[in-house]
């Protein structure tokens, strides 16, 4: 047997379930940490957030690269020396005051430009296509700015140096060329994670350009030369020109190769972490939000923030879930027209025109004088007052695990035992007729109405044609319980029930009953033996 939960149940789960998705959704970051904040953070403090971070990060990947560039041109590479055999005041005046400028304004135009093109987000301005791609440069932008300011670095500390001795040329090439590279590097994938929440307002422009979106395989790709390729090409020129100008002991070219190997670590280390977070974010969010799916929680969209791949896998999470949403509303709504019973079945099987011969017990209700209750109230009255009528009916039908098959107006047809079968469908739609008559009278006192009970065989099935059908029984039962009701609309208790109908059910339902008078209902030509509760 099929039970039905009733109305309290499934508003108690639904619930239950709305308070741990809540509990679940506010745990997870909508844009995969928690220090870019959340969606319904203000434009301002979005704006300071974004300003914060990207400040952070780029001194950090800047004072990380010079250490290393430091490290490189005084013990990497000891000879000759940049404290000996250099001027003094190009190691201790130009080279800091350079590092320090380039680091103290690069840092303040890199932020400031970047916010200033980010001006349409904090105005809270729909994005345009430009808009977008100023979102989507910017990093591009951030990239190319340390480049030029570590390259212009560079070939000024090369030249300067370089005319103090021919031999610091291919030493500050390589050091600071190579640490400007992947401090750049670092920043481009930095400000991609401090950009998400903008990038996610850009991308309802569309789909970013292409080469500004690189994609997995060229993220990958990037941090693997620049994480690896390049730093192994950097040992090698190490060792060539150890061979090549003879300058390095055994054990300073052995120095000089640990060195290399560990910044090559630590920035291989801090790129490959920044680019499998970047990765690993999306893919887990979409995780997440699946298995919120697969427990029946279609509330809430993912935030699109990446534009890769990862984005697009993203924006189709997000059209699978509005398809799943837009099915449950078409299921829902069929649900309430025809039945949820009806709905299942269709849905298990193809419905074909056709019925099947099934043993049923019908339970029909209908207002008595229902023209005087129309006449005597305005008709928004009436049907709010009908719907309060209809609202008990199927309340109690769905709690003992009935049909309501139709309403007919301001009647109501329920059936028990089709489609889902019953044990003994009689003990539910007689225990229904009881409660609905004790209801009615004290809850709906405005509309007296009539019940009739009766049981037998029917043919349940859809009738109708092929563009058009519906679910319905038909068969001598259905005809016997509406006789049955207009006899109960004259009783005081309205409520009637054939013997046949009373006779089928168990021991413990057949105790609220007693045998009444034998009648011949209108159109019947066999008497009928009633049943009234006691």
């Amino acid at each position: 047997m099929m039970a039905k939960r009733t109305a309290a149940q499934r508003l108690g789960r639904v619930l239950e379930a709305v308070t741990r998705q809540s509990g679940r959704l506010s745990e997870t970051p909508e844009y995969g940490s928690w220090l870019l904040g959340p969606v319904s953070e203000s434009q301002r403090r979005r704006r300071i957030r974004i300003q914060v971070i990207l400040t952070v990060f780029i001194v950090a990947a800047n004072l990380i690269g010079i250490g290393v560039a430091s490290l490189l041109v005084t013990v990497a590479f000891p000879v000759p020396s940049v404290f000996s055999d250099a001027p003094a005041w190009l190691t201790f005046a130009v080279a800091p005051a350079y590092v320090a400028i380039a680091l103290a304004l690069g840092t303040y135009w890199i932020t400031r430009r970047t916010v200033v093109a980010l001006r349409w987000a904090i105005e809270e301005r729909k994005p345009s296509r430009i808009d977008e791609l100023n979102t989507f440069s910017a990093p591009w932008r951030i990239a190319v700015f340390h480049l030029v300011l570590w390259g212009f670095g560079a070939a000024l500390l090369t030249t300067l140096y370089g005319l103090a001795n021919s031999m610091f040329i291919p030493r500050f090439l390589f050091s600071v060329g190579f640490c400007g590279v992947l401090v750049a590097t670092s920043c481009y994938l930095f400000t991609e994670f401090a950009l998400r929440p903008v990038a996610a307002q850009a991308l309802e422009a569309g789909p970013p350009p292409r080469r500004l979106a690189p994609g997995v395989m060229g993220r990958i790709m990037t941090v693997w030369l620049l994480g690896s390729g390049v730093p192994v090409v950097g040992i090698a020129l190490t060792a060539f020109f150890a061979l090549l100008l003879r300058n390095l002991t055994e054990t300073q070219f052995g120095v000089a190769v640990l060195i290399i190997s560990a910044a090559t670590l630590v920035f291989g280390f801090i790129l490959m972490w920044i680019l499998s977070w970047l990765i690993a974010t999306p893919v887990r969010m979409v995780r997440a939000a699946l298995k919120r799916v697969e427990q029946g929680d279609l509330r809430g969209d993912l935030v699109v923030f990446d534009g890769t791949e990862l984005g697009e896998l993203q924006r189709g999470f997000n059209a699978m879930v509005d398809g799943l949403r837009e099915r449950e509303r078409v299921r829902d709504l069929f649900g309430r027209y025809v039945g949820r019973d009806v709905a299942a079945a269709a849905e298990r099987e193809r419905p074909n025109l056709g019925g099947e011969e099934r043993h049923v017990a019908v339970v029909f209700v209908d207002i008595v004088n229902s023209t005087q209750v129309v006449v005597k109230r305005p008709p928004a009255e009436v049907v709010q007052l009908l719907n309060r009528f209809f609202a008990v009916i199927v309340e109690e039908v769905d709690r003992h695990h009935g049909l309501v098959n139709k309403f007919e107006g301001d009647a109501v047809l329920a059936v028990f035992g089709a489609p889902n079968r019953l044990c003994c469908p009689e003990d539910e739609a007689l225990a229904a007729a009881r409660a609905l008559a004790h209801r009615l009278r004290s809850e709906v006192p405005e509309c007296p109405a009539g019940i009739g009970v009766a049981a037998g065989k029917v043919v349940a099935g859809h009738v109708g044609a092929k563009q058009r059908f519906e679910y319905t029984v038909i068969g001598g039962p259905v005809n016997e319980a509406v006789r049955l009701c207009e006899l109960a609309k004259s009783r005081p208790e309205r409520l009637l029930a054939s013997w046949q109908a009373v006779g089928n059910a168990s021991d413990n339902e057949r105790r609220y009953w007693t045998l009444g008078e034998t009648v011949t209902l209108r159109g019947h030509n066999e008497p009928t033996q009633l049943a009234m509760p006691i």
